[in-house]
C-alpha cells in the first residue's frame, strides 16, 4: 500500500536497525540481579530473604478460586488461634493484615498450621550480646552457631495440589448410585420440605 511510507521507507539498507532490537545486556542484567539478591540477603542476615510471613489464600473471582496464592498477612483470629500476640508477632517477621476475614474454618486450619510451623522453626537472636540480655523465648546460645539463612523466595512454599488421579475400575456402588437421583431428590426435598 502506497500509505505505508513509515514502514517501507525503514526497510531499505541501513535504515532496517531502526526495527532491530538488541538485547545485548541480557547476561549483564542476569548477574546484576543475582548480585543484588546476594547483597539484600546479606543485609537481612540472620533473617529470612523473602521478608516477612504470608499467608496461603484463595484468590478471588470464579476463574481463580481453585489456586492458592500468598496473602498481604494473617488475620486477628489466626494469630489467635495459633497462640500469637499481634504485637509479638509483628517484630518475629509475620505479616498481619487486620482487615482479611476467615470465611471458613479450613482456610482458618490451613493458615494456623503454617504459623505453628514457623513458629517451630524459629530461631530468636537475643537483642544484646550480654549474658542479662537474654529474654523469655530466646533460643540459647549453643544453637546459634553456625545459622543458616532461609534464602527461599517464599519462606514457607505454597502447597502444590497432586495433579493427577489414577485411572480405576468402577465400583460396583459406584454404578449402581445415581447422581441425577441424588440431585433430584435434594432438589425435590429443598422446595417441598
Amino acid at each position: 500500500n502506497v500509505h505505508f511510507r513509515k514502514v517501507n521507507g525503514c526497510q531499505a539498507g541501513r535504515k532496517n536497525r531502526v526495527f532491530m532490537r538488541t538485547w545485548l545486556d541480557q547476561a549483564g542484567r542476569k548477574k546484576r540481579r543475582a548480585n543484588n539478591r546476594k547483597a539484600k540477603a546479606a543485609k537481612l542476615f540472620p533473617r529470612p530473604a523473602a521478608g516477612l510471613l504470608r499467608p496461603v489464600v484463595h484468590p478471588p473471582t470464579q476463574r481463580y478460586n481453585m489456586k492458592l496464592r500468598l496473602g498481604k498477612g494473617f488475620t486477628l483470629d489466626e494469630l489467635k488461634e495459633a497462640k500469637i500476640p499481634r504485637k509479638f508477632a509483628k517484630t518475629i517477621g509475620i505479616s498481619i493484615d487486620h482487615r482479611r476475614r476467615n470465611r471458613c474454618t479450613e482456610s482458618l486450619q490451613v493458615n494456623v498450621e503454617r504459623l505453628k510451623l514457623y513458629m517451630s522453626k524459629l530461631l530468636l537472636f537475643p537483642k544484646k550480646s550480654g549474658t542479662k540480655s537474654v529474654k523469655k523465648g530466646d533460643t540459647p546460645r549453643s544453637e546459634l552457631k553456625n545459622v543458616a539463612q532461609n534464602t527461599l523466595k517464599e519462606i514457607i512454599p505454597v502447597p502444590k495440589p497432586s495433579l493427577r488421579i489414577k485411572s480405576r475400575a468402577i465400583t460396583s456402588e459406584e454404578k449402581e448410585k445415581s447422581a441425577y437421583k441424588a440431585l433430584k431428590k435434594a432438589r425435590t426435598n429443598k422446595h417441598y420440605l
